[in-house]
């Protein structure tokens, strides 16, 4: 059950259930809709720029740069069609992403999270989902990979808020693909020189639907 917390859609203080978590179902179209029509939709970095491969800085400034570039974001994310999208995929070295995505249930989740830290399982909750897996950084590839089908981050949100946010099948998926961006890594990293090898093939065979920033 929700607790009574305060919420706008320009920007407020999402609710939180009993154990803490961020209600990030509330009212989910209506906040989406107001970032992405508030922002500019950027192109999308891909694999080989320099931004993608390297630790972003953390989120200091939790200002009208900051909502601005979260607002931005979510236009990007509509824009490429995504579900999750980080600031180094529009270029921006900054530890945040934002997410509009359907659990395994169905369920819409739309939410920022800055400085994000993905949280140790105990070894009852590591229960590998080895679905298949695609970035809108490295597009039109796709591979199985396996990873937790539940996953807790925690970070703050765009006023400086710390939150903890959880995820149950595609939805974990999405946290744990986001965080690892801004930690420098792509999901090609964590497979097989194969895998890797042919999803990148992929990716050089197939033409993106959105617009990307190309490699010098």
């Amino acid at each position: 059950m929700a607790q009574d917390t305060e919420q706008s859609f320009t920007g407020g203080v999402l609710p939180v259930d009993d154990e803490g978590f961020v209600v990030d179902t509330e009212d989910a179209e209506e906040r989406e809709t107001a970032h992405r029509e508030r922002g500019t939709s950027r192109p999308i970095t891909v694999v080989g720029n320099p931004v993608l491969h390297k630790e972003c800085k953390d989120v200091t400034a939790f200002d009208d740069d900051l909502a601005k570039l979260v607002d931005d974001m979510f236009a990007s994310q509509r824009t490429a069609q995504g579900v999750g999208l980080a600031a180094n995929q529009i270029g921006v070295d900054l530890k945040v992403f934002v997410y509009d995505c359907m659990d395994d249930d169905g369920v819409r989740h739309v939410g920022v999270v800055c400085n994000p830290v993905l949280q140790e399982l105990p070894a009852d909750r590591r229960h590998l989902d080895e679905s298949g897996e695609g970035c809108l950084s490295v597009p039109t590839a796709y591979a199985d990979l396996a990873r937790p089908d539940y996953a807790v981050v925690t970070g703050q949100d765009e006023q400086g808020n710390a939150i903890k946010v959880r995820g149950t099948g595609y939805f974990a998926r999405c946290l744990q693909h986001e965080t690892d961006h801004l930690y420098g890594y792509l999901y090609i990293d964590r497979l097989s020189k194969r895998e890797r090898k042919d999803a990148l093939r992929q990716m050089e065979e197939g033409t993106p639907r959105y617009p990307v920033v190309p490699n010098d």
